[in-house]
């Protein structure tokens, strides 16, 4: 039994991480949106 509640609470810490670090409004999956959306500009703007 406490093997399943150490379980249940190390996947609770790691979504929460995963929430705080990775979903955020300023984590790392806007900091690639932004980089991405950036280098596709740079690339449009190219002139053959």
């Amino acid at each position: 039994m406490r093997n399943i509640l150490v379980t249940v609470m190390l996947l609770i810490v790691v979504a929460l991480m995963f929430m705080n670090i990775i979903a955020d409004s300023d984590g790392t999956r806007s900091q690639i949106e932004a980089k991405g959306n950036s280098a596709n500009t740079q690339i449009r703007d190219l002139t053959p």
